[in-house]
């Protein structure tokens, strides 16, 4: 009887190890996942959206079931209120994610989005992004390092609105919309964007505006004509005490 039990014994750890090597074969077979390839490529719950120039992504109100991924170009969030006074809250670049709110329960969009270029956009299926979230790590710690600096941005922006100077919150806002610190090289020429636009992003007049860029241009900080172009040494203006 034991001679029998360590046959059966032999033989079922024969095909434990043959499972298990086809097991490891298969899993070596099936490709890692690449978090650059899935933002780069339409698919299965995602698709690439293309927008002209001050065209509307979604608007404040609209229902609230994608979330995007810039590719290239860039985007204008700006909330109305009920008088119907408009506010610009940020301006997002290449790399950047918009509409995640509907991941917390939005089921409605709480800003408009109006590109300021010609603008790529990855839009992924609010389902398929909560599958992707669950399943691949790469991608979720990606998403949430962005989310987790997303939010220092939002306080940084918060206590500047607060406690700075006009000319520190522009100096700071143009700085940001350069991507200085951020990885990679920062770019010298901005998008488009008017001072009325500016100047609702910090909150001041379009007159304010106008008076420290020219400031700025005089003091080599920036050069303005048309288009603005960032010296890093605009830096010492957000320094300085």
């Amino acid at each position: 009887m034991l001679f029998y039990y360590d046959m059966a014994s032999s033989a079922t750890r024969r095909i434990s190890v043959k499972v298990r090597r086809s097991l490891q074969k298969r899993i070596r077979e099936v490709p890692a996942f690449d978090v650059n390839s899935f933002l780069d490529a339409a698919g299965l719950g995602r698709k690439i959206g293309k927008f002209r120039r001050k065209e509307t992504v979604f608007a404040q109100g609209d229902a609230a079931k994608n979330v995007m991924y810039i590719r290239e170009g860039g985007v204008k969030l700006t909330v109305v209120n009920e008088s119907g006074k408009q506010a610009v809250v940020a301006i997002l670049g290449p790399g950047d994610f918009l509409g995640e709110g509907c991941l917390a329960g939005q089921t409605v969009c709480m800003a408009s989005a109006t590109t300021v270029a010609h603008t790529t956009v990855l839009i992924i299926e609010k389902n398929e992004m909560i599958r992707v979230l669950h399943g691949e790590h790469e991608f979720s710690d990606r998403f949430i390092a962005y989310m987790l600096a997303r939010n220092i941005r939002v306080e940084e922006d918060l206590v500047d609105q607060l406690f700075n100077s006009t000319e520190k919150r522009l100096a700071r806002t143009l700085l940001l919309l350069a991507r200085y610190g951020t990885p990679g090289n920062p770019q010298k020429v901005l998008l488009k964007i008017s001072q009325e636009m500016l100047a609702e992003m910090i909150g001041t007049t379009r007159s304010r505006v106008n008076f420290f860029m020219n400031k700025f241009r005089k003091l080599g900080f920036i050069q303005y004509n048309g288009v603005i172009q960032i010296d890093n040494s605009l830096l010492s203006v957000v320094l300085h005490e």
